[in-house]
């Protein structure tokens, strides 16, 4: 199976860290491993590289990890905080020459057009202007990406209905309180687990801090990460807090399968 390569874009909650008007002892960190854009992953392999959500900060998320071309989009959901930069996605058609596959359910397509429904219009080749130009791919079901099978899983971010990827022995499990008992075979056997954990209290849309631990133990990846973490969990101490094997994400961190 070939080397599939994680790298954290963003890993923060939808408010971003620091917030805005705050100056707790996160948000006023000098750790850098504390300063977190919004969740997003590049899935690698081989010479491919798939952006997972789009987020208000892309353009700053790619030009600090040198992220200069893609291959494809995959949405997991339509909240602003995965979506709203996906005008900036024109930059990565002028350096493909072409348009970009953009991967998502129905309902997630529905919500996007709202906002950038002209992204999605047929070139006029005698226009000027400068604008994204993607393609609708709908998912349902499995699907290939360039030669690697790619399983969304069923997930629950409050009562909304979200997906997750499955990539080789990788998964990716952002913004979700409940998985589906149906979901878990999809998560045996990884490598790697990216997996929400918001902060140290319950949450009515994300696992807390104890509740993705608990799922961790559950699902048994040889490696876990958390992601969409909020300024309530410090990253040296809350790593330090954690079992073996488990430890939050930060932005610009790079993990390899195997």
């Amino acid at each position: 199976m070939p080397e599939v390569e994680l790298l954290f874009l963003g890993t923060g909650t939808s408010a971003g860290v620091p917030m805005i008007g705050c100056h707790c002892a996160v948000c006023d960190s000098d750790d850098p491993h504390d300063k977190r854009t919004r969740p997003s992953v590049v899935i690698s392999y081989g010479s491919t590289r798939i952006l997972v959500d789009v987020t208000p900060e892309v353009r700053l998320q790619c030009v600090a990890n040198r992220v200069d071309a893609i291959d494809a989009v995959v949405l997991t959901h339509g909240h602003a905080d995965h979506i709203m930069g996906m005008d900036d996605l024109r930059r990565f058609n002028a350096v493909k020459n072409g348009p970009l596959d953009i991967w998502c359910e129905e309902r997630t397509f529905t919500t996007v057009t709202r906002c950038f429904g002209y992204a999605f219009k047929e070139p006029d080749p005698n226009s000027k202007l400068f604008r994204p130009q993607l393609v609708r791919r709908e998912i349902n079901g499995p699907f290939d990406l360039f030669g690697m099978k790619w399983t969304p899983i069923r997930l629950f971010h409050g009562e909304m209905p979200v997906l997750g990827f499955r990539v080789g022995n990788v998964a990716y499990c952002t913004d979700v309180n409940r998985i589906p008992p149906e979901s878990y075979p999809l998560l045996e056997n990884l490598d790697v687990l990216v997996l929400d954990a918001l902060t140290l209290k319950p949450h009515a849309t994300h696992f807390s801090l104890e509740q993705a631990v608990t799922e961790t133990h559950r699902i048994g990846a040889k490696r876990t990460f958390f992601t969409h973490i909020a300024h309530g969990l410090g990253h040296a101490a809350t790593c330090s807090s954690l079992p073996d094997g488990v430890s939050l994400a930060y932005d610009g961190q790079r993990v390899v399968s195997g």
